[in-house]
């Protein structure tokens, strides 16, 4: 099984970032080839994609793309860090998203196959 981990950089409403990154990750879990294992790691403003009850008016749902990456089997962490800079520690996040620390990070980027970064 191939390994991928994502790491996304920006603000999920900010720029179309977050959208693309959370795309491939969708369809990389549909491919009907080699199954993979998707890793998708939250990094500075990025870390808001994980935030529970977001509410966009029009165009993509980060939230809802967050949820079928964990649905696929993908997993979806969090840089504790960065949630703890921008007051997230206590708000509520996405079911099964992790806060993780940079130590997670680097054992996933050692053991992926590729690394994408958004």
């Amino acid at each position: 099984m191939q390994t991928i981990l994502i790491i996304i950089n920006d603000a999920p409403y900010g720029s179309e970032r977050p959208f693309n990154a959370l795309r491939l990750a969708i369809k990389l879990n549909e491919q009907d080839a080699e199954p993979v294992a998707v890793n998708v790691f939250l990094m500075s403003d990025a870390v808001t994609c994980a935030l529970a009850k977001q509410a966009p008016t029009e165009g993509y749902d980060i939230q809802q793309m967050v949820e079928i990456v964990l649905a696929q089997g993908g997993e979806v962490k969090l840089c504790k860090t960065c949630c703890a800079a921008r007051g997230l520690t206590a708000l509520p996040l996405i079911e099964d998203v992790v806060i993780a620390t940079l130590d997670d990070l680097a054992e996933w980027t050692l053991a992926a196959d590729k690394v994408f970064t958004f």
